[in-house]
């Protein structure tokens, strides 16, 4: 067991990842691969965890990637396990799209590329045909147009940056926008006070949210009309964030120009002015590189320190060690929880060298550095407190 410190840790990798993430994990310290059963932390992409049946000794899940709509959360949270996430790894591959999704609308490239694959290359008046054909695709330039951004993380800063430096005017939203994200924000930036601010106030609009309940259909029957006609509306964040039928009756009121998106359906699938693409947003071998490598570190550094970046369901916490034996504990944020468990320490006579606790809604987490070895009955103490959900021994290896 991952517990005891003993045994190797081990990995289940249910996608490809990155050979440069997997290198991180030391053979002395870990067994990866595709064929592991009981794991103590769990690699994916893709895969739908929805419909696993996700072993009981799995400590935490590591997404590599942004989104984890395949994974889930809330009966995770409920075991203590953290799953784990890569904002950002795929922000400059996301934002690059995004710029070629503006010039293939703004140049008209898929249609053009269409009149082209039909051309009759053979015809003699080859060259007099494509000059009289292409007056059917001019377009108009990036430079001078305004940018609507919805979502100011890390892609929608990139964006923003990028737009600017194409001589763009940008307006964006984020009601959420962290500390960060803020600073990272270029200061030509206009805010908007809302989303029907930024679908009025331009000619292109890119989504950069996450899909939870309140931006499913962000974009719908009851806001896409205020778009200014002939706009051009990006998608590269998630399907469901717009409503693809207010799309087709935009483009068919031609209120839309284009709608340019990252995600196949059935309804779209075939209409002139649809470039929807197969999800290449984060396909790039630097993009895929760095989700692994941050991923894995990530998940190293929870597994061997109990320490915590970028979980979707645990707050953030960092304390430096300053022990041989440290225990970690995940539990609901209930009054008294640290009161209980330094009692429990005092009680089998461990001084506690230091401690951190830290809470993000329901879920909460406590590091603890004791000043000598923990014996098994402290940890089936401490897991006996109601409210616990998870408790993990981390000597020093």
């Amino acid at each position: 067991m991952a517990d005891a410190g003993a045994d190797r840790l081990a990995v289940l990798v249910l996608n490809a990842i990155s050979a440069s993430g997997l290198s991180r994990l030391p053979p002395e310290i870990y067994r990866v691969g595709k064929d592991i059963t009981e794991p103590d932390a769990i690699l994916v992409r893709s895969a739908d965890l929805h419909a696993m049946a996700i072993p009981a000794g799995v400590r935490a899940i590591g997404r590599a990637g942004a989104g984890t709509n395949n994974i889930p959360i809330p009966p995770l949270s409920a075991r203590g396990v953290p799953v784990f996430n890569t904002p950002g790894a795929n922000a400059n591959a996301v934002k690059e799209l995004v710029l070629a999704g503006m010039l293939i609308a703004a140049r008209q490239i898929a249609p053009a590329l269409r009149y082209v694959s039909a051309l009759d290359v053979t015809a003699a008046d080859l060259d007099a045909v494509v000059e009289n054909g292409k007056k059917a695709f001019g377009g108009y330039e990036l430079q001078g147009q305004t940018l609507g951004i919805v979502g100011l993380g890390k892609i929608g800063c990139l964006v923003a940056e990028a737009a600017i430096k194409l001589g763009m005017t940008v307006l964006g939203f984020d009601p959420e926008i962290t500390v960060d994200a803020a600073w990272s924000l270029p200061s030509q930036v206009r805010r908007a006070a809302s989303v029907n601010e930024v679908l009025r106030g331009a000619q292109f609009v890119s989504l950069h949210v996450p899909l939870v309940e309140a931006t499913r259909h962000l974009v719908n029957d009851g806001n896409v009309g205020l778009m200014r006609p002939g706009a051009v509306l990006l998608n590269f964040s998630r399907d469901g964030v717009v409503s693809n039928a207010a799309v087709l009756d935009a483009l068919a009121a031609e209120r839309l120009s284009a709608y340019v998106c990252d995600f196949p359906s059935a309804e779209l699938h075939g209409h002139p002015r649809v470039v929807a693409l197969p999800h290449l947003g984060a396909s790039t071998r630097e993009a895929e590189e760095n989700c692994a490598v941050m991923v894995v570190d990530q998940l190293r550094d929870y597994l061997e320190h109990g320490q915590i970046t970028n979980a979707v369901n645990f707050p953030a916490v960092q304390m430096a060690r300053e022990s041989a034996w440290r225990v970690a504990i995940a539990n609901s944020n209930v009054p008294n929880m640290l009161g209980q468990i330094s009692t429990a320490m005092a009680r089998a006579g461990l001084n506690i060298h230091n401690m951190v606790n830290k809470s993000r809604g329901e879920m909460a987490y406590t590091l603890v550095d004791v000043e000598a070895p923990v014996a098994p009955a402290v940890l089936d103490e401490l897991r006996a407190i109601h409210g616990v959900l998870a408790v993990r021994y981390l000597p020093q290896r």
